[in-house]
């Protein structure tokens, strides 16, 4: 075992203080990812700076009717409150698919935002993998590599982003804030991950040593009929092969707004532009919501062993859209 500092933070500058000109330090908020990684020898940190105890766990009301959420939140916290569970109920059912009960009460949502791929190369140390070890390979375009991407994904990595949360934060435009020691700074959720290109090790937009503080919803009436759908291969504590997450205004028979994401499919939670211009001003029924989600997916490049993501998004996002679609007609 590697040894390592461990400091606790007592405020957001003292969190940056411990944290500036330190390559080898990491933030540490719940550790339900970075502890496991540590375990492995994926990540060895030489020094770890607790930023659980700041005063960033409070979900508010903004000025504009959304909300801002902060990044100690933890995942149970989030899922139960009742302006997520009333305005945004995918957010709330994509926390509550994820993970086991015991995790939700310890992982923050600054820290879900950061979690890493499950990839079984990224998390073996002995095996190649280019968002590990740069330039050393990617071995499961060749391998095992069912549950990998099939869109957005390069020659240099195939690997998913694991979060359900992100999915249903990427379909409501939510913005991610954060503090750097040079000041405070802001990314919407679209541009919060980076296209894996050949740099797949470089995952986010964040600036060097910035700490997020939170993430703000913006007010949007669609999402209070939204739903979030999860696949996965056993019944539960599993990631998804597939999900969405997805937001549908109805009025009379016409879809006059429609929120979109895909899960487990690409790098990062896929928002479905593509399929959404599909949608707005069509009518509302299965057959256009299967053009449309085959409009998103005509981009898709499976491996061999993973095309059947294709055909079960679809299927995704037939079946959720039609259950909204149902439901607005009650």
């Amino acid at each position: 075992m590697k040894e390592f500092g461990y400091e606790r933070a007592a405020d957001v500058s003292g969190a940056l203080a411990l944290l500036d000109g330190d390559p080898d330090a990491r933030f540490l908020g719940g550790g339900t990812n970075l502890v496991d990684l540590m375990k492995t020898g994926v990540e060895r940190p030489g020094r770890l700076v607790d930023v659980r105890e700041l005063p960033l766990d409070r979900i508010e009301a903004t000025e504009d009717g959304g909300l801002r959420i902060g990044a100690t939140v933890t995942n149970s916290d989030l899922a139960a409150h009742p302006d997520v569970r009333r305005s945004y109920p995918a957010l709330s059912q994509a926390v509550l698919a994820g993970a086991s009960g015991q995790l939700r009460n310890m992982a923050t949502v600054g820290g879900n935002l950061l979690q890493r791929t499950r990839c079984g190369y990224f998390a073996d140390v002995a095996a190649p993998c280019n968002k590990r070890v740069p330039g050393s390979g990617c071995p499961a375009i060749e391998g095992e590599h069912h549950n990998h991407a099939i869109l957005g994904a390069s020659d240099h990595c195939v690997a998913t982003h694991p979060s359900d949360l992100g999915v249903a934060l990427t379909a409501f435009g939510a913005v991610v804030s954060y503090e750097t020691p040079d000041g405070p700074g802001r990314l919407p959720f679209t541009e919060f991950y980076l296209p894996v290109g050949d740099t797949p090790h470089r995952e986010t937009a964040l600036p060097p040593g910035a700490l997020i503080t939170g993430v703000t919803l913006p007010a949007a009436p669609v999402a209070a009929s939204s739903r979030y759908r999860k696949v996965r291969e056993r019944a539960s504590y599993a990631f998804a092969i597939g999900s969405v997450a997805a937001a549908l205004d109805v009025r009379d028979g016409v879809v006059h707004e429609v929120r979109l994401a895909f899960g487990a499919v690409a790098s990062r939670p896929w928002r479905a532009h593509t399929a959404e211009q599909a949608l707005t001003g069509g009518p509302a029924d299965a057959g256009a919501f299967a053009a449309a989600a085959d409009a998103e997916l005509a981009a898709a490049r499976p491996l061999p062993h993973n095309a059947y993501k294709v055909t079960l998004t679809r299927n995704l996002v037939v079946a959720v859209l039609s259950e909204l679609a149902e439901e607005a007609t009650r």
